[in-house]
């Protein structure tokens, strides 16, 4: 299914017509995007190559520091993951912030500093790598780090979304002890902003894990992932809708592990593998949000299916 050719040889993808039908269901609070921008796989498609060229030639700096305007200037939202990494200064939010318009919508993943409970046996960790981490859901780290710096911009934030590993069966036994945990750090998080909480671990979608949730009203994240149920079977289960909004992240096919995407989809410039089942959950996410009157945040990863722009124009059909 060759989608994604260039947009002077294949009228296949219309970037001009997803542009409109993202914008009609932003207007009604359907936010849908990719995860994260700078992807040359859509040049020709997303992106005007004659927009980064220097003395002629392609300029991968060029592109990587401006492409978000014009990203913007399709798509109303995109999730932030790189935010999973770092606590992003002021300066950088600023100049983040200033490349979208005012009805840009962002999903920012919270730094894993806040989520890990376990540093990941991992080469870029150190000699931290496996070690307990000392700051997990510590909520003033969280607020002073993370929300501070983000305050002149919170009107452009859409949900801050609380990704958490999978963990070990020795951090974690069952869900209610998760959701212990989880409990008192959401009740001192400052009011004002909209959270939601994604699990790697599929034991966890029991009643503690979404009655916490409805507590504080955080949104469960469905998220398609290597070992999670489908995003069909979590939106089945009648507790899962825990908040006023809805929040879903379609990132792998089940059973597919993170690194066999990237050497199988690379560079991420068509559709290569249909997957069904998701862009069937996605639509019914889509109608639920509609139906209900609910704000939504709806981001697709090319390591589902090989390129969002493609996936994203099969689920708004």
């Amino acid at each position: 299914m060759n989608t994604l050719l260039d947009l002077e040889e294949s009228p296949a993808f219309d970037r001009e017509l997803l542009r409109d039908r993202l914008r009609q269901l932003a207007a009604r609070n359907v936010y849908i995007g990719g995860s994260s921008w700078k992807y040359e796989g859509w040049l020709n498609q997303i992106y005007s190559r004659s927009q980064y060229l220097t003395r002629g030639r392609f300029s991968k700096k060029l592109f990587e520091e401006t492409c978000l305007a014009e990203y913007a200037t399709i798509f109303p939202a995109v999730c932030g993951d790189f935010a999973f990494y770092q606590f992003p200064s002021e300066a950088f939010w600023a100049k983040l912030f200033r490349q979208t318009p005012d009805t840009f919508r962002w999903g920012l993943k919270v730094p894993e500093q806040i989520t890990a409970h376990l540093w990941p046996a991992h080469p870029r960790y150190g000699a931290l790598a496996g070690l307990e981490n000392p700051t997990f859901l510590d909520s003033g780290l969280f607020e002073q780090a993370f929300l501070r710096p983000l305050e002149p911009w919170r009107n452009r934030v859409g949900v801050l979304i609380f990704e958490f590993g999978a963990f070990r069966q020795k951090s974690f036994a069952g869900a209610a002890e998760f959701a212990k945990r989880l409990d008192g750090f959401l009740e001192r998080l400052p009011a004002g902003w909209r959270y939601a909480v994604e699990i790697r671990n599929a034991y966890f979608l029991a009643a503690p894990y979404f009655e916490t949730l409805k507590a504080h009203n955080a949104a469960h994240v469905y998220n398609a992932w290597t070992r999670m149920p489908e995003i069909s079977e979590q939106l089945a289960i009648p507790e899962s809708r825990t908040s006023d909004m809805i929040v879903t992240r379609a990132l792998l096919r089940r059973g597919r592990p993170y690194e066999e995407a990237v050497k199988i989809l690379a560079p991420y410039d068509r559709v290569q593998d249909v997957n069904e089942p998701v862009r069937r959950a996605l639509r019914e996410l889509v109608d639920v949000a509609l139906v209900d009157g609910l704000p939504a945040f709806i981001f697709v990863n090319n390591r589902l299916e090989g390129n969002s722009p493609g996936t994203i124009v099969s689920i708004t059909d």
